[in-house]
């Protein structure tokens, strides 16, 4: 089941969110939606639902027994034990088809190549269950006694299958005790409708101008045989666009959902577009990932506390996983070993040049090198990224072609309004209408007004699209 569904809008949720609220306590508020997670995840995995339930209590177990063990040879193999079946399971369904295809380059190497589907969420649900017993490991959050209640923060339906990443420590209290104000449900219903909205009536359409652009073969890689320089970088941008309102959007959506049930999640954009150098962007961009990384991998590799040349070693580490998690094929590799680079960069020699830069000139810089960033990670096939690359410079192609000059116009409209929402003009304006008319009806009917419009301009796009899994879902 995705969120951009009729079904899950008019009919899951708002199920499941009255029969939550019909609960008298706060346990059968629970059951309420560790249910209808448990129903949202086995509609379209039915068995795998299996592996999230061993995935659950397994890390739970693992938990109860680092209370126990704590600093001690017992509790370290636990923990060892615990991370290799994690990472193990992960890399069996995700990883054991990449690696035996390559094997398989090898000379008289001729492996069958494992055909697995990916537990949807996989990589999602596994980040948190390594970040839940690390954390105990660490002393810094308490196991949960409750197998059940730990079930409910790996399996809540709003983060399960694409992020954000949530933390046990962020959401522990609420587990045991939350309440949900009038202003949590309004504001959580108009977090969902702008994110249907950011997913149905942009990034869809998005999707179709990056394929205008940049065409699609049969197979689904896409196709640059007639790419040219204004195609390339035009692509580029419109990858960047879409790749945020699709992914922000379903965000949106999750902590809309986590605010109606009583839950804060952390934000997981802010306004990434807007940024002056690729630090500040991945600052901005995907924020319960990069931070996860940092906390969990980064800093315990030594961060930056052993000297310059550890801690480039180290970001470069942190930076190639980042690209093999987001999916198994080399562009990812490159794309994740391309920002390691950039930053490294900043950090080392850009960084103060790029502060005396004006304004305009940082952006400019950022945002170019983002789009190539994208390019990098739409193209799996690397005969169609190495395409990608000469069009960017010009190398054997021309400026523009009559296609593409039409292709630019039919969208240059739909182009323009997704820069313009990037940035925190909306913020602003809601801002500016709480401090002049916050509490009079006139701001209550127009948000209601728009929410309602955004959601049956949605409605009547998704009854003519059926298919809209966010891209994440692949993740």
């Amino acid at each position: 089941m995705v969120f951009a569904d009729l079904l899950f809008i008019f009919l899951f949720l708002p199920a499941c969110i009255l029969l939550y609220f019909l609960m008298p306590r706060l346990q059968l508020k629970n059951a309420v939606l560790i249910l209808f997670s448990l129903i949202f995840y086995a509609w379209g995995e039915q068995w795998y639902i299996l592996l999230l339930l061993f995935s659950s209590l397994l890390n739970y177990g693992t938990g109860i027994v680092l209370d126990k063990y704590k600093d001690t040879r017992q509790g370290k193999t636990v923990l060892i034990s615990s991370l290799v079946v994690n990472l193990g399971t992960l890399a069996l369904f995700k990883y054991s088809g990449f690696i035996v295809e390559n094997l398989n380059l090898l000379p008289f190497v001729d492996l069958p190549v494992p055909e697995m589907h990916m537990p949807i969420g996989i990589s999602f649900f596994t980040f948190q269950n390594i970040s839940y017993t690390l954390d105990c490991w660490w002393n810094k959050t308490p196991s949960q006694r409750s197998y059940f209640k730990y079930l409910l923060y790996i399996s809540m339906f709003p983060q399960l299958v694409a992020g954000p990443i949530v933390r046990y420590s962020d959401i522990a209290a609420k587990i045991e005790d939350r309440h949900t104000t009038a202003e949590d449900f309004s504001e959580g219903f108009t977090r969902i409708i702008i994110g249907i909205a950011k997913k149905v009536i942009i990034a869809n359409n998005l999707h179709l101008a990056v394929k205008a652009c940049f065409g699609e073969t049969a197979d689904g890689y896409a196709a640059t045989e007639n790419l040219t320089v204004l195609g390339a970088w035009y692509g580029g941008v419109l990858v960047a666009l879409w790749y945020y309102f699709d992914f922000s959007g379903y965000s949106d959506m999750a902590i809309g959902m986590g605010r109606i049930f009583g839950f804060r999640f952390d934000e997981n954009f802010r306004y990434p577009y807007i940024c002056t150098s690729i630090t500040e962007f991945w600052r901005r961009w995907h924020i319960s990932l990069s931070s996860w990384f940092r906390d969990y991998v980064y800093i315990p590799l030594g961060g930056n506390r052993r000297g310059k040349k550890r801690q480039c070693i180290n970001i470069m580490i942190v930076w190639s996983l980042t690209g093999f998690w987001h999916g198994a094929s080399w562009n990812f590799m490159i794309w994740g070993a391309y920002y390691g680079a950039l930053l490294l960069l900043e950090k080392l020699f850009l960084g103060k040049k790029l502060e005396k830069a004006p304004g305009f000139i940082r952006h400019l810089y950022a945002v170019a090198l983002i789009a190539v960033g994208w390019g990098i990670f739409y193209f799996e096939s690397l005969p169609s990224l190495g395409k990608f690359f000469k069009a960017l410079v010009g190398a054997g192609t021309t400026v523009s072609t009559p296609i593409m000059n039409r292709v630019f116009m039919q969208y240059v409209f739909l182009f323009a309004a997704a820069i313009i929402l990037t940035l925190p003009i909306g913020k602003k304006l809601e801002e500016l209408a709480k401090d002049n008319y916050e509490g009079t009806y006139a701001l209550q009917i127009t948000k209601i007004v728009c929410n309602v419009t955004l959601l049956l301009i949605s409605g009547v796009l998704l009854l003519n699209n059926t298919n809209n899994p966010f891209l994440y879902f692949r993740f």
